[in-house]
């Protein structure tokens, strides 16, 4: 597989430093620079997926009409914090 470049980029000194002050030992600025493009792209996309799912969500209970009050989520996602707490206790 060929590579390719990403255009260079002009960046304040202060933000070069703060870059190179935080890798770690043996990595390189523009590994540093890869990873943080690619964490980037990974997080945009599942945003827009979560987006998607939202408004598809919407539609459907649009469609329907049927509809959840914020109060009987709230106490279905706390039984299952419960039940799933409950199964994570060591036996005594």
């Amino acid at each position: 597989m060929k590579t390719a470049t990403l255009p260079p980029l002009r960046v304040d000194p202060e933000l070069r430093d703060a870059a190179q002050s935080v890798l770690t030992r043996g990595e390189s600025l523009s590994s540093f620079v890869t990873q943080s493009i690619r964490d980037t792209i990974q997080q945009r996309r599942a945003q827009a997926e979560f987006l998607a799912r939202g408004l598809a969500s919407r539609d459907e209970a649009k469609r329907t009409r049927k509809y959840y009050s914020a109060a009987s989520v709230l106490a279905d996602l706390d039984r299952r914090l419960q039940k799933a707490e409950a199964k994570s206790k060591p036996a005594q």
